[in-house]
């Protein structure tokens, strides 16, 4: 914890195309060596592969898929006398938000194969009708907290 006052929280400008701050936030946690115009190109083109493969709009598609791995619960170590506990906590909204949008971005970087957009769009996809690696993440966490729900108590 620092010591110091706590940091601002920063105001984000929503992206030029779906003026959508969700859409911003994930382009800049997509974006690798600050290359943020190659990040965007990619979003934005998995959005145009997710208009062409389904009649949804494609910014309600991205946005049920974040809706859809967002977490509720995780675990956290504990340690409490010599032996340490899973213990479940709920997550706060800014958490949750970060928790999805890494693990979607993540299970498109593990897909092999095509370009970087279509593995997006086909993860995007895939987390929209509850399947999918990113799905099968959040599942596996909400899995773990239930077991440890024992060890609720030591919640701080």
């Amino acid at each position: 914890m620092s010591r110091r006052k706590d940091t601002p929280v920063r105001t984000v400008l929503p992206d030029p195309r779906f003026k959508s701050v969700v859409v911003s936030k994930f382009v800049s946690r997509m974006m690798l060596d600050g290359k943020r115009s190659t990040s965007t190109k990619i979003v934005y083109n998995a959005m145009d592969i997710i208009k062409e493969k389904g009649n949804e709009e494609p910014l309600e598609v991205f946005l049920k898929a974040l809706e859809n791995v967002k977490p509720m619960v995780e675990v956290k170590s504990r340690r409490v006398g010599g032996s340490t506990y899973q213990v479940p906590v709920e997550i706060r909204d800014s958490r949750r938000d970060a928790l999805a949008m890494r693990w979607i971005i993540q299970a498109a970087r593990g897909r092999s194969g095509k370009s970087m957009a279509q593995n997006l769009s086909a993860e995007l996809l895939d987390a929209f009708n509850s399947t999918g690696v990113s799905f099968k993440k959040k599942e596996d966490t909400h899995r773990m907290a239930e077991a440890n729900k024992a060890f609720s108590h030591y919640r701080w």
